[in-house]
């Protein structure tokens, strides 16, 4: 990020737009939105300037800005569509130390000028660094669709009464009766009544919130996928942007840690095979202590939850002190996987049943029925299989797998550093040797592009 978004503060703090053509007026129509004190310089401005000027809402000086007007002006916009003017203005503005703005040059200005969505006070504004303002004019038109038209009316209601609200204990409950007025309550009431039809609903909510019960704490198992945030259900993204406390694995990518509320709790528990580990005990204190407290606990899993994700053991675990639970599943690696190599799990004639097997347990590497995966036609997901990679292809190939039954190796499934590679069951574990990060074998599966992927060993390496 080369520009940090904030909001300037301009109420009646002086700004400078130079030039007075189709350039300036296009920024002139976006400042006259706030209460800044703005002057145009340009010895002939096009008629809406000179309408705004007789409306009281700028002023108009034929002569051209000097150091010392500029050194007064909060901001400077150069918008005369002439490079020798404009520089001429950016030169003026760097003498006098004031921020500047070139008009569609991006090089050559300090500071730009966002799309924004104007439901003052409410403001949302779009920026792409001047690469794609195609992309900001569809993301404000999706915005503008989204926000109702009353949306600024109801903040400033809101606004009077935040004191009030202040008696609901800080946190949730807060969080939740601003929820209720904003996009329920409130929208309904003004619709129907107006101004004084909205006022009457909060107090009524407020009411409402201040004589409830405390909220019981809840304990979310959201599945975050294979890594990229795209995958993430919409009702995962809800619940992250809700929670209070969000207990992690360490596998879980950090864009969809920032899906959540900069409030949030965020707790590392982390998770890699025969790695350091939080222990399992200490995540179920984890969340029966946050929960207990009244919080809306997210225990966020790699992948889904309900795969080789111990969520039996952290079900039982807050079941017995009584919280409540629910599960939202993820997409599972096996199945991100088979999408990264272009392939179905199942296939007609080839397999009619599909295994999902750990590499390792809890007593160490994990034994299978190796004799029906030995068997031609069997398709296998194989999970935390790196470390326990020779022992599988050794027990494969003892009960006659055939060496060169393909496996699949996806690295990082579905991230940006992916990696897929294909190799014959004898040379798995030489295929294996340089991959740092987690990874799913696909037993028994070839990829689409196998001849771009496929690990070529030594003869001498070859397991026979």
């Amino acid at each position: 990020m080369k520009h940090f978004p904030v909001f300037l503060n301009v109420a009646q703090k002086p700004i400078a737009v130079v030039g007075g053509g189709a350039a300036a007026v296009a920024k002139l129509r976006l400042l006259l939105k706030t209460e800044a004190d703005i002057t145009v310089y340009d010895p002939a401005p096009e008629v809406p300037i000179q309408t705004w000027e007789q409306e009281g809402r700028l002023k108009i000086s034929r002569a051209p800005l000097s150091l010392s007007r500029a050194r007064q002006a909060q901001l400077i916009y150069a918008a005369s569509e002439d490079d020798s003017r404009d520089r001429c203005t950016q030169d003026i503005a760097r003498a006098a130390g004031t921020w500047f703005n070139w008009v569609d040059n991006l090089q050559q200005s300090q500071f730009i000028t966002p799309a924004i969505v104007d439901r003052d006070p409410v403001i949302v504004a779009i920026g792409t660094e001047g690469t794609a303002p195609v992309v900001a004019r569809a993301i404000k038109r999706d915005v503008e669709e989204r926000l109702p038209q009353n949306l600024g009316a109801l903040a400033r209601i809101g606004q009077s009464f935040r004191s009030l609200a202040q008696a609901l204990p800080f946190g949730r409950l807060r969080r939740d009766f601003w929820s209720s007025y904003y996009f329920s309550k409130g929208p309904a009431a003004y619709d129907a009544a107006g101004v004084e039809g909205a006022k009457r609903a909060l107090s009524e909510l407020l009411a409402r919130f201040q004589g409830a019960s405390p909220k019981l704490g809840h304990v979310d198992f959201v599945g975050a996928g294979p890594g990229d945030p795209t995958l993430l259900t919409h009702k995962a993204r809800v619940l992250l942007h809700e929670a209070d406390v969000i207990l992690h694995d360490r596998l879980v990518d950090r864009r969809i840690l920032e899906l959540a509320r900069r409030e949030a709790t965020m707790i590392e528990v982390g998770k890699t095979g025969f790695g350091p580990a939080m222990a399992q005990e200490d995540i179920h204190q984890l969340m029966i202590e946050h929960a207990a407290q009244g919080a809306q606990v997210v225990r966020l899993k790699s992948g889904d939850p309900t795969v080789f994700g111990r969520l039996d053991e952290e079900i039982e675990a807050i079941a017995a002190h009584d919280i409540s639970f629910s599960i939202v599943p993820g997409i599972t690696a096996a199945s991100a996987a088979a999408a990264a190599v272009g392939c179905s799990l199942t296939r007609r004639g080839r397999n009619a049943q599909l295994r999902l097997i750990t590499g390792h347990d809890m007593a160490g590497y994990a034994e299978q029925d190796w004799r029906a995966l030995a068997k031609p036609g069997a398709v296998a997901a194989i999970y935390m299989g790196k470390k326990a990679a020779r022992f599988i292809q050794g027990r494969l190939l003892m009960h006659g797998a055939d060496p060169l039954t393909p496996v699949s190796i996806i690295e990082n499934s579905s991230r940006p550093e992916q990696v897929i590679r294909a190799a014959a069951l004898n040379a798995l574990t030489e295929a294996l040797q340089d991959m740092a990060g987690p990874a799913v074998l696909l037993y028994g599966i070839s990829p689409q592009s196998a001849a771009e992927h496929v690990f070529q060993p030594r003869e001498a390496d070859l397991c026979l």
